[in-house]
């Protein structure tokens, strides 16, 4: 088997369902994945999953979009990078829908590839010459037309319609079709809830209460996704400065005559439009933090019932998952402070996940979960990993010596890990403020105003060493752990302090020379 036969085969379905979403014949995706990637071989391929040679463009980049860089017919040039093939596959897609330069194409049948080849050659994909005959090449001797014809035999003898509205994307690289429930957003085990449905403190302003109608769900740039099949899109919201940012929402219909509608807010953008219908798993959209009322980036996540009557009830979005999660046979867990949103309505206690985590056992589990604010796992930056290490057992620390019970020590844990910083106060206690944060780079800083200094210093290798030695010493008490850490932390703020001092003496001792002179 050729290589180029290999590629197809590996890549088939991303470009038969791209056939399905928007009528570009696999065969030619096929092909030009060939030739883009070197059968995937290519240092854009490996290094950014970038299958085609798309260029970033400044939307892209504006948009949070990642790039490479690399020499293509100019030097330092920005290429597209992607989470994934898949994601790949789909931007090729978009990029050809969207520009109105390849919009001779879609008036073409979705298996007429050499026509397809013949328009994309002549509205410039590439700049070198005989393009189209270069991929008709390809496709011809490699058989990728049979790719078409499986895709076109299907829509006819299944009476399904091209178009992405109904066809919903592929939201993973392992993930399969036919499933007829989804969570909003795809996890291996737990999903994080940073805050519940009910009566909380308003986060943008501490004096208040509110009714939090939805849950805030732990996000880092995750696909946001339909919950059941044949969901209709009633709401779209594309204005980002809106107190709900960029959301959406969409409609399921019960035989009953209700109706349930799910609402996804502060994304960072939305990929459906009002009218589409879309299935359990496929993509809505890109969690965010858009809006004017988002304290950093979540997926609020609400459900309201209309009933046959005609009225309407905002419910706990914990109680729709949990049927979602019995209809679908999902096993995922949803905590918030380690314990289980969904025990309540199961009708059991018993066999909870999450319910007897202990503080240190849910601080692991937000460490190691796939969206950590923190951010631990794949880190090759040994000192950043020794940061990540220190702030993690001195978190715990803190919260341990704070005199809080084990339900308030893991809300102090959420609550740390959410903004990255640890109040050392309770290490401290003399100081109007103390913390240590973890900078967007992954550096820490230490944070002290006693009343006569400020300071605000990045640790040390040799300070985050020490640092890290002392409370990974599971000979030492918790007691001499403190001790121990407190006066590393004073040595910290003495020295600094003692070159403050040094540096306002020189200034002073500068301007009196100056005065002397003039």
């Amino acid at each position: 088997m050729s290589k180029n036969q290999q590629y197809a085969m590996k890549y088939a379905e991303y470009a038969m369902e791209q056939m399905r979403r928007y009528g570009i014949p696999a065969s030619v995706t096929l092909a030009q994945g060939i030739l883009e990637s070197s059968n995937g071989q290519s240092r854009l391929a490996q290094n950014e999953n970038n299958h085609f040679g798309i260029k970033a463009t400044p939307a892209w980049i504006a948009e949070g979009g990642r790039y490479g860089i690399y020499t293509d017919d100019k030097p330092n040039e920005k290429f597209c990078s992607y989470d994934s093939v898949g994601d790949s596959y789909e931007h090729h897609s978009r990029f050809l829908k969207e520009n109105s330069r390849y919009a001779r194409c879609f008036a073409l049948s979705p298996d007429d590839y050499k026509g397809w080849t013949q328009n994309i050659e002549q509205a410039g994909y590439a700049t070198g010459g005989e393009y189209a005959e270069s991929l008709q090449r390809i496709i011809e001797q490699n058989g990728l037309q049979q790719y078409d014809k499986l895709v076109m035999q299907e829509m006819e003898t299944q009476g399904k319609r091209f178009g992405a509205e109904h066809n919903p994307l592929r939201t993973s690289e392992n993930s399969e079709y036919g499933a007829e429930y989804s969570f909003p957003v795809e996890r291996e085990e737990f999903l994080f809830v940073t805050s519940p449905f009910g009566m909380r403190q308003d986060p943008m302003d501490n004096t208040k209460q509110q009714m939090h109608k939805g849950i805030d769900i732990r996000c880092n740039g995750d696909a946001v996704l339909a919950t059941e099949n044949n969901g209709k899109v009633v709401v779209v919201n594309q204005n980002k400065n809106t107190p709900g940012g960029k959301s959406l929402t969409v409609e399921y219909t019960r035989t009953d005559g209700s109706k349930v509608q799910c609402t996804y807010m502060h994304l960072k953008e939305v990929a459906v439009k009002v009218g589409d219908v879309v299935q359990a798993g496929g993509k809505l959209g890109t969690s965010g933090n858009t809006g004017t009322r988002t304290t950093g980036e979540h997926l609020h996540f609400s459900v309201t019932n209309f009933y046959a009557d005609g009225t309407k009830r905002d419910i706990d979005p914990a109680a729709y998952l949990t049927e979602i999660a019995q209809k679908g046979n999902i096993k995922l867990e949803v905590l918030h402070n380690g314990n289980s949103l969904l025990t309540r309505y199961k009708g059991t206690e018993e066999n909870a996940a999450g319910k007897n985590l202990s503080p240190d056992g849910w601080m692991k589990k937000l460490l190691s979960s796939e969206d950590s604010g923190v951010g631990m796992s794949g880190c090759n930056d040994p000192i950043v990993e020794m940061a990540m290490t220190a702030f993690s057992s001195l978190m715990l620390l803190a919260v341990q010596i704070d005199n809080k019970n084990e339900e308030e020590q893991k809300t102090a844990i959420s609550k740390q890990m959410d903004s990255g910083r640890i109040n050392l106060k309770s290490l401290l206690p003399g100081m109007k403020n103390c913390e240590l944060a973890i900078s967007e780079n992954g550096k820490a800083i230490l944070r002290v105003d006693n009343g006569e200094l400020r300071m605000s210093r990045e640790l040390t290798t040799a300070e985050l060493s020490r640092l890290s030695a002392t409370l990974n010493n599971n000979t030492l008490t918790e007691e001499a752990k403190r001790i121990r850490v407190t006066g590393m932390l004073n040595t910290v703020i003495l020295s600094e302090a003692a070159s403050q001092n040094f540096e306002q003496g020189m200034s002073q001792q500068q301007g009196q020379t100056e005065n002397l002179k003039r």
